[in-house]
């Protein structure tokens, strides 16, 4: 028996697509295919989460969750529970429209929640894909060990347009009912059609159907064949009735009742069960598929009718080429009522042959039964199970080029200094500056090498000017910050300002290429020092401490330092040790703002002092973090701000923002230099790829040129605001990921960094 033969771990399966009772096809598909699985193997727990449009449709007992399209949040929510259920692989059925976001790229959300292998069956493959349905399918297709296809068209599609690898792609047709051949004149009595030909279309009624082309051939058929019906069966499309009512169907009418055909001529108009719908299939002597163009390579319709039997004329669509080879059925050309009527006039005149034909084609369809179907689809969903991840797929980048990038940051940069806040890009002078924002530029440009000499010293000029004027020489500590109108809005800044700028001064005195600039930092670092005495924040401590180590580099015998340092050393020790518990090893009893601060301050300040025991705690508070800040999918997921405050809680995931990838990967550079360890090289490009795109969302936080850096991931997608703390953000991530090639050019996986 198959199922003996799968691996222990296939027990449970996630799938992830439509659900009946909502009227479409992939619904149909979808809900049969696991009825299907679930009757072939039923040691095998399957769960079925159903996308929902919002149109009130009430699901049964047999779906595990109702997905609403266009909440994004829903997505992340589905993902933890498919990753908590237990199941070992999700099977995806992929179909654009029926995923919100731009191109349905909210499923790339719940995507990342889960780290268990995807098989994905692709119910629409696009031959000419916009750049979001694009970057939609490539992202997908690189989760995915293996794609299912439901024709050889649409498998040549993957390989040349998106590029997917000939060995993933596995075509299994689209799976239809069982039922024992019969003569159709007992269901036309059954259903009260009358002893006559029957024609038959079914589907969701829409414009592009080629419905009308069908509906003119019928008078040239019925002077041959007086007593001819016509059966258009299906309910109007869910999404056309709302848009325009029935305006199409009524437009059919009237089409037919010009044609004066319309007693020939009869509509179901309801959305048929399984069973019904089988019973109409059963009664028609021919099946007739009139699509107006060839890029349908799935047909629902074709594959149910052709399993009951029925001898069909069709348009040579995609899936009808396939499935009609080998004489099964009749090709007639695109809009062509005439030869429409004449293949079908010509299949009536002879009943025993189209009898015989009737036969050849239940034949030939026995292999595509939904039975058939699930042991096939089993064998893929086994076989993806138990192979390891998916080799990588030509063309897919490995690494990306990450040199910083100084126009975005200038170009929000004026004569002041760097301003706090953009709306979509434009500078938003309401909101005016912080030196905060300037004292990060400073350190940046004072340790790049992106631009020219003359361009990074402008700027470092720029924001020099703008910390100097925050120093408050009466209150000993800085303002943070100034209106638009140059006018300090506050005499103190916060400790976290202070700290941050202290933080910039031992960087620039440790790093500015120029003397001026070194010998400004040391004094204005001095005079500053003595505020840390009266710090209570661990943040604001931390950044001083880093701030300390740096000046400790450039003068080891500065003893205000080290007097400073060991104390704050030993506060550290102390604030771990009441917060810690079995699991929870953190300097604090909750999550917050730039928490890999900490640990980098540790390390950095045991280094600078000598301290081995504070670097140790530093690398195993790290461990510590990097672990709280994985999605089970394996990507960075910074604490969001939702979880801020909450004594011993697991992270929320949102809202991100761009500073907790940037520390998380100085405080891996920290750590990298203190033990050498590749896990931490690790760490970092994973944080790093944060800003590309590999995140809870899938979504890019950068610009095509990597200038500019949006605010951060909320529940809703991106926040597109750019301020100036996010734009820093990425540039100066950047620029440690170089140190990192710097400093390491062994490292193969960081080649493309320098």
């Amino acid at each position: 028996m198959f199922l003996q033969s799968l691996r222990p771990a296939l027990r449970h399966i996630a799938v992830l697509g439509n659900a009946l009772p909502r009227q479409c096809g992939l619904a149909t598909y979808t809900s049969h295919s696991v009825e299907a699985l679930r009757a072939e193997y039923p040691e095998i727990a399957i769960d079925h989460y159903a996308m929902d449009d919002g149109s009130g449709v009430i699901y049964g007992r047999d779906v595990a969750m109702a997905i609403p399209a266009d909440d994004l949040s829903a997505y992340v929510t589905a993902g933890d529970a498919i990753r908590r259920s237990g199941a070992r692989l999700l099977w995806l059925h992929h179909e654009f429209g029926i995923f919100g976001g731009k191109a349905g790229d909210h499923v790339l959300a719940l995507l990342a929640q889960i780290n268990i292998p995807l098989v994905v069956t692709l119910h629409t493959v696009l031959p000419d894909p916009n750049v979001d349905q694009m970057r939609v399918m490539r992202t997908i297709m690189a989760r995915a060990r293996r794609v299912i296809v439901m024709a050889e068209r649409a498998a040549l599609l993957l390989q040349t347009v998106y590029r997917i690898p000939p060995q993933i792609i596995d075509i299994i047709p689209h799976g239809a009912p069982d039922r024992p051949l019969s003569d159709t004149a007992p269901w036309k009595e059954r259903l009260g059609l009358g002893p006559g030909p029957t024609v038959m279309t079914f589907g969701l009624l829409s414009p592009g159907k080629g419905i009308e082309t069908a509906i003119r051939a019928i008078p040239a058929i019925v002077e041959q064949q007086p007593d001819l019906l016509y059966l258009i069966v299906g309910a109007s499309h869910p999404a056309v009735k709302a848009r325009e009512g029935e305006a199409y169907r009524e437009s059919l009418q009237k089409l037919a009742a010009k044609l004066d055909v319309e007693g020939h001529i009869r509509f179901v108009d309801r959305f048929l069960d399984n069973e019904d719908l089988l019973d109409y299939l059963q009664a028609a002597d021919i099946y007739l598929t009139p699509y107006p163009g060839r890029n349908q390579v799935t047909s629902g319709t074709l594959a149910y009718a052709l399993a009951m039997g029925r001898p069909v004329v069709s348009t040579p669509y995609f899936h009808a080429e396939e499935a009609l080879a080998n004489g099964i059925g009749t090709m007639v050309p695109f809009g062509d009522s005439a030869a429409i009527s004449e293949a079908i006039s010509e299949l009536l005149a002879d009943p025993q042959a189209l009898k015989e034909q009737s036969r050849r084609v239940w034949q030939a369809a026995r292999k595509t039964t939904w039975k058939q179907n699930a042991r096939a689809v089993m064998t893929v969903l086994s076989e993806a199970s138990s192979k390891g991840s998916a080799a990588p797929r030509d063309g897919q980048p490995t690494n990306a080029e990450i040199r910083v990038k100084l126009a975005g940051i200038a170009a929000i940069t004026d004569d002041v200094g760097i301003m706090q806040h953009c709306t979509r890009g434009v500078p938003d002078r309401r909101h005016g500056y912080c030196i905060d924002d300037n004292a990060r530029a400073l350190m940046l440009v004072c340790t790049t090498h992106a631009g020219t000499a003359q361009e990074r010293d402008s700027l470092a000029r720029i924001y020099a000017s703008f910390v100097e004027h925050g120093w408050h020489e009466e209150t000993g500590k800085f303002r943070n910050f100034m209106g638009y109108d140059r006018r300090w809005l506050e005499d103190i800044g916060s400790e976290d300002s202070n700290g941050r700028t202290l933080w910039a001064l031992g960087s620039v005195a440790r790093s500015a290429p120029q003397a001026y600039l070194r010998d400004w930092a040391t004094d204005r670092f001095d005079d500053a020092l003595p505020m840390v005495e009266k710090m209570h924040a661990p943040r604001s401590i931390a950044f001083s401490m880093l701030g300390m180590s740096a000046m400790l580099d450039v003068n080891p015998g500065h003893e205000r330092c080290r007097r400073l340092l060991d104390s704050s050393l030993n506060l550290f020790r102390r604030l771990t040790s009441d917060a810690q518990r079995p699991d929870w090893s953190w300097f604090e009893i909750m999550l917050s703002y730039d928490n890999a601060r900490l640990p980098q301050a540790m390390i950095e300040a045991g280094r600078a002092m000598g301290d081995q025991d504070a670097v140790d705690l530093g690398l195993s508070t790290l461990r510590w973090l990097l672990d709280m800040q994985k999605a089970p999918a394996g990507h960075f997921r910074p604490v969001g701000t939702e979880s801020f405050g909450l004594p011993y809680a697991q992270p929320a995931p949102f809202d991100q923002q761009p500073l907790e990838a940037l520390a998380t990967i100085d405080a891996c550079l920290a750590a990298w230099r203190a033990d050498g360890a590749e896990y931490w090289v690790e760490a970092a490009e994973t944080a790093y790829d944060w800003f590309g795109g590999d995140n809870d969302l899938s979504a890019s936080l950068t610009n095509e040129d990597g200038t500019i850096c949006h605010d951060g991931l909320t529940p809703f997608g991106v926040n597109l605001n750019t301020g100036a703390e996010s734009m820093l953000a990425l540039q100066m991530a950047r620029h440690s990921m170089s140190q990192f090639a710097e400093e390491a050019v062994e490292i193969p996986q960081l080649a493309l960094i320098r």
